[in-house]
């Protein structure tokens, strides 16, 4: 049993490490179906399960403190390239196309919830309030949300699952709906034409060299901007199981990262996967405090996040029908929410390469603004 806090922070890097590296260097089958964070969560989780993590505060406070520190520095990351100005110009009707996306996904989990709230655990709302952050935006605004309403570790591994599971399925559903786009256009008298705007605006983000001034930047920087924004999140008034500390600290930061993302600091190079490297010590963190004798009612939670997406699905219909809107918005805009920056871009290139670009500023905007959709959505929940 490990119990000294920094060897098990350094158990943490060291997996966190090996994943990483794996992940983005071999071509194993397994990370096609199984992402490396979450892959993080179950080796995690279980050697917790067989008793090597202490449950002593002694060890488990200085790997908390360390999480405290990396979240809002990783959310701040995540955020550097959502520049609004190029945002407002996709034009209101893209625009309304993802916010129906986002606001189909927020009704359909108060909806499957309220149906559901009289066999799940007592805390699901917590749970489920993290899982539509992550589908409203990413696995970080997930997180974000764990933290502030404390959802209990022991169960958060649901969301996680159901996150992988439904993802990987609706994806595969977008990337179908590719061969049949022509005929829905049609169906619902769609006109394209309005796209052809927004072709080619290629970002050269991913061209710059990563050096020593740009990571001082992104670590050293982001860890600034994350521990002045934490003391003066302390200091501001609490409102309700929804706004503390936390909250206040999340927004500072986020409106901090959409600041910055304005000026040239937002183009530094290194920021998404400092961010990213980040993410993974705090989804380690989370799970060395679960444990999997709590995962026998995984099959629950999936059977709400399935029925979440249906209902998604079924509201998108309804609005490209009464809209006219093409197949490509509705496909980008749901994958941006529930697949974000790591799949809406490619699943716009599946359906036009020049178009790429509206793709990975869908995913932004759910940068920003998952976090606090998931906590609306979760306060409505904890009112049921």
């Amino acid at each position: 049993m490990i119990t000294d806090g920094l060897l098990m922070l350094g158990v943490l890097l060291g997996l966190s490490c090996v994943l990483l590296v794996l992940e983005r260097t071999t071509r194993w089958t397994l990370f096609r179906y199984v992402p490396g964070m979450v892959l993080m969560y179950l080796l995690c989780a279980g050697l917790n399960s067989l008793g090597l993590f202490s449950a002593d505060e002694s060890v488990r406070g200085p790997i908390t403190e360390v999480k405290d520190v990396l979240l809002p520095a990783m959310i701040l990351l995540f955020l550097f390239g959502c520049d609004l100005r190029r945002i407002v110009r996709l034009g209101p009707r893209l625009l309304l196309t993802y916010f129906v996306a986002a606001a189909s996904l927020a009704v359909a989990m108060v909806l499957v919830f309220a149906l559901f709230r009289g066999v799940l655990d007592p805390e699901a709302w917590k749970v489920l309030g993290a899982l539509l952050a992550s589908w409203t935006g990413g696995s970080a605004n997930m997180v974000a949300v764990q933290d502030i309403l404390q959802a209990p570790e022991a169960i958060f591994g649901y969301a996680l699952i159901t996150d992988t599971i439904i993802y990987s399925v609706w994806l595969m559903l977008m990337f179908a709906s590719v061969a049949v786009s022509p005929r829905f256009n049609r169906w619902v008298g769609a006109d394209t034409s309005y796209l052809d705007a927004h072709a080619g605006e290629e970002d050269d983000a991913q061209s710059r060299p990563v050096t020593v001034p740009s990571l001082a930047v992104v670590v050293f920087g982001s860890l600034t901007v994350s521990i002045a924004a934490t003391w003066v999140g302390g200091l501001l008034p609490e409102w309700g199981a929804v706004v503390n500390g936390t909250t206040w600290t999340i927004l500072l930061v986020s409106v901090a990262g959409l600041l910055i993302a304005l000026t040239p600091v937002g183009r530094t190079a290194g920021a998404s996967e400092v961010a990213t490297l980040m993410l993974f010590v705090v989804i380690g963190q989370i799970a060395s405090g679960s444990d999997f004798s709590a995962l026998t009612e995984a099959p629950l939670y999936l059977l709400v996040g399935a029925l979440v997406v249906l209902i998604h699905g079924a509201i998108l219909v309804l609005y490209a029908k009464l809209t006219r809107t093409e197949l490509f918005s509705l496909a980008v805009a749901s994958t941006a929410n529930i697949g974000g920056i790591a799949s809406a871009p490619v699943v716009a290139g599946a359906f036009n390469r020049q178009l790429v670009p509206v793709g990975v500023l869908f995913a932004l905007m759910g940068s920003f603004l998952g976090t606090f959709v998931g906590l609306a959505a979760a306060q409505l929940m904890a009112a049921l």
